[in-house]
């Protein structure tokens, strides 16, 4: 029977995000829900090779990167090639985050001058504050090239996770977050992977979840190879809790709360606080998770996604005011147990909502 209850609170909350990406994105999974409900217009054709009078050979990555997503969305780019060297790439329009991308295209600049086959064995790592944008722009020039130079075997299954040395390490931190707490409980391991928590998946990787990502899959759909920490981060919060493993997420894997925990293992003096202020603030988060659900369900203020703290991780593109909630979230981290985690995480609130439960 309480497994019955999470699962339809599983849908429940599988049926928020949706309706949420519909109000924000109007795309739900990759299908822009406008082109469902109107008659199709007949669609311009892009061509995805052209040559250009002084024989510059262009390509455009708009179909060859139709399954290749940064964080908002596709990332087509133009490759200009000519005598065997690529000339200029450069980006078509998109629905990333100007500050992001604009950070992302420094990039474009790192194939100039390169034959191809050069340019295609190039290692070229993504831009720290940028790695969704980063990685697909990397990922659709490897995609132009591979057609430039005329290339038709299907690309390996290492070819398609493309894995840095960040991301595999990355990778082996959420594993180790996700297995081992199940097995081998040590106040010393613990300490250990929260740390590995932060340094890596928060301040290296800048990986997290979080509404804006939650919004973004349900909007785009999901690149299984390009997402797989995160995908890993998504079952340890909602599949886990319906083996009886309740907010394993938060506990074990979230930066955020690793860093609120090692921060409060500094100050052994914390404030006193009653029942009655921790039962009132817990209410607070309550009705600010309704509220911010409310205003993202009719469209109005989905902006507050932006200035959850966790993007404070990548202090690179942070805003201000992320970074001011990340300051106090630290400094009261000193004298309260995980104090955003209690009483403010849209994120963590939704978490409860997928488990059945508020305390």
């Amino acid at each position: 029977m309480q497994k019955t209850k999470q699962i339809i609170f599983l849908a429940i909350c599988f049926a928020i995000v949706t309706i949420i990406a519909a109000q924000r994105d109007s795309r739900i999974w990759g299908h822009n829900l406008a082109e469902l409900t109107t008659e199709k217009p007949v669609s311009k054709t892009i061509d995805t090779l052209r040559t250009e009078a002084d024989g510059t050979m262009v390509v455009n990555t708009t179909s060859l990167g139709k399954n290749i997503e940064g964080y908002g969305g596709i990332v087509p780019l133009e490759i200009y090639i000519k005598n065997n060297k690529v000339i200029k790439v450069t980006a078509l329009p998109n629905s990333e985050t100007p500050d992001f991308f604009n950070e992302a295209k420094t990039l474009l600049t790192q194939w100039n001058g390169k034959t191809i086959n050069v340019a295609q064995n190039m290692n070229v790592d993504a831009v720290s504050g940028a790695t969704y944008s980063s990685k697909a722009i990397i990922r659709n020039v490897k995609r132009g090239l591979e057609f430039a130079a005329q290339r038709t075997q299907t690309p390996s299954a290492q070819e398609k996770a493309d894995l840095s040395t960040k991301d595999t390490i990355g990778l082996i931190i959420v594993l180790m977050a996700a297995v081992i707490p199940l097995f081998y409980k040590n106040k010393y391991y613990r300490l250990l992977q929260q740390v590995l928590n932060v340094a890596v998946l928060g301040f290296w990787g800048g990986i997290f979840l979080s509404w804006g990502v939650f919004v973004k899959y349900m909007s785009n759909g999901i690149d299984l190879w390009a997402s797989l920490i995160p995908l890993i981060m998504l079952a340890t919060a909602f599949i886990y809790p319906l083996f009886g493993k309740k907010q394993y997420y938060c506990i074990h894997v979230c930066p955020c709360g690793s860093m609120q925990d090692l921060l409060g293992k500094t100050n052994k003096r914390k404030w006193k606080m009653s029942s009655t202020i921790s039962k009132r603030l817990n209410f607070f988060r309550q009705i600010l998770f309704y509220v911010l659900m409310l205003l993202a369900a009719i469209g109005v203020c989905t902006e507050w996604m932006d200035y959850e703290v966790f993007s404070a991780f990548i202090f690179y593109s942070a805003s201000v005011a992320v970074l001011l909630i990340g300051a106090v979230t630290l400094i009261l981290s000193l004298f309260i147990p995980r104090p955003y985690c209690r009483f403010v995480c849209p994120t963590g609130s939704l978490f409860k909502l997928a488990e059945g439960k508020w305390k």
